[in-house]
């Protein structure tokens, strides 16, 4: 009997250590880990500006000729522009250019001639005069009409409803597998935009050069062409706002 009570404290110590490393095993530490999620946003809105680059070419066997006629033709290019591109339009020269035209034949060149190129952009909010805008150019003697672009000037709030939309489906994505894992989310560590792509160049932008022989229509001809002729249609369509965002966040879950 004396011995079973000497004994006892030694089977008391063995059972509480027993019990503590059984507790120590339920009472694990959480364990977390970080997952990388990406979000997107391809949206689709309205331009409010349009560029259009247009350009009065002219030739003639001397410099000066060349020079001076192109100054003309500019200049009623340029007015002609103003008047129908709608209220405050930025209207400003892009290029010029005045250059040799040679002839090859017979293996030595020869300047047969001088081309002078004046290039204007203009800049509008108007999008419904465009189509006004390039009638009234081609009919003042712009020959040439470079390109016609459609773009968002004022983006600040599409961009920021397109990176809304991203970074709530990256959190979305986030949640969705932390549940999965049986834990949820701690914190976000790390939160980046991706870029935002240049818009792609509108279907129905115009490159084409009219005929020389539209320049030589004396003014009645002109005027009975302005009224005759139908007015350029122009499309303007839609722009698409892209955003990208890229998440880390620090999951936390127990072990299994």
């Amino acid at each position: 009997m004396r011995n079973v009570l000497r004994l006892a404290p030694l089977f008391l110590a063995a059972a509480a250590l027993a019990c503590a490393a059984s507790c120590s095993e339920q009472k694990k530490e959480p364990l977390r880990t970080r997952l990388l999620v990406t979000g997107e946003s391809d949206s689709k809105v309205p331009p409010d500006t349009a560029v259009i680059v247009l350009s009065v070419v002219t030739q003639g066997t001397r410099a000066l000729d060349a020079q001076q006629q192109n100054a003309r033709k500019s200049d009623a290019v340029i007015q002609a522009v103003k008047q129908a591109a709608g209220a405050s339009p930025e209207v400003q020269t892009s290029d010029y250019s005045l250059e040799p035209q040679r002839d090859w034949w017979g293996g030595l060149p020869r300047i047969k001639g001088y081309e002078a190129r004046n290039s204007v952009t203009v800049t509008t909010n108007a999008l419904d005069a465009v189509g006004a805008v390039l009638d009234a150019a081609t009919q003042a003697g712009a020959n040439s009409v470079e390109s016609v672009r459609f773009i968002l000037r004022e983006a600040k709030e599409a961009r920021g409803r397109a990176l809304g939309e991203a970074g709530q489906q990256a959190m979305a994505k986030a949640e969705a597998m932390a549940q999965a894992m049986g834990g949820r989310i701690v914190r976000v560590v790390e939160e980046r935009e991706g870029n935002f792509p240049a818009p792609p160049p509108q279907p129905g932008a115009y490159d084409y050069l009219a005929s020389s022989s539209a320049s030589n229509m004396n003014a009645d001809m002109s005027a009975y062409a302005a009224k005759a002729a139908p007015r350029t249609p122009v499309e303007s369509g839609s722009l698409q706002v892209r955003s990208q965002v890229y998440l880390v966040v620090e999951v936390e879950a127990q072990p299994r």
